[in-house]
């Protein structure tokens, strides 16, 4: 058991019967009355983030978790193999733990699990950005850059998003996998 003085970003706790990590807190002493502790809370499950607060000093479960570093291998009807980077045992993962970021992991990508003490997968955190090359689009037209237009173009893996004008056929592309949108050209 802990209590509100041990909290800090990253911080896995047990909370309404699901697991939260603590993205942000304040330490909040009012004039008046007993200080309290003001957290964002985000659901290692679906994502989603809620504000609480706890009175100071009030007793929060917190859930040990160990981070490993493992790599994609490839999709199978399971799920996605991955391979341990320290002991090279593979082990598939379901599609539902990835969400939709699945579509922009390309084979040798590095992946995060965080477990728990019984070894149970907590949750999957995939790079927050890739590098991805462009196989199909339109060509831009010259001049066509007055206005923020955007065109569809297919990615390496299969994915489809919508990109600027500028971009053509061969292009490496940075793209967030929280989102699914373009971010920049590379070189």
């Amino acid at each position: 058991m802990a209590d509100t003085s041990d909290f800090r970003n990253g911080l896995i706790i047990k909370f309404k019967n699901g697991l939260y990590s603590i993205t942000e807190f304040q330490h909040v002493k009012p004039g008046k009355g007993g200080a309290f502790v003001r957290t964002k809370l985000k659901n290692l499950k679906n994502g989603k983030v809620l504000d609480n607060t706890f009175r100071s000093g009030e007793s929060v479960d917190v859930v040990r978790v160990e981070r490993k570093k493992y790599q994609y291998l490839y999709r199978e009807s399971g799920g996605l193999v991955l391979m341990d980077n320290d002991t090279y045992e593979q082990l598939t993962v379901a599609d539902e733990m990835f969400g939709d970021g699945t579509k922009f992991l390309k084979e040798g990508a590095e992946i995060e699990i965080l477990h728990d003490d019984n070894e149970q997968i907590v949750t999957v955190e995939i790079p927050i950005f890739v590098e991805l090359e462009v196989t199909q689009t339109e060509p831009g037209f010259k001049g066509d850059t007055a206005t923020n237009v955007m065109k569809p173009a297919t990615l390496e893996t299969g994915a489809e998003i919508q990109v600027p004008l500028f971009v053509n056929e061969g292009d490496k592309l940075k793209v967030d996998t929280r989102t699914g949108e373009y971010a920049e050209r590379l070189k």
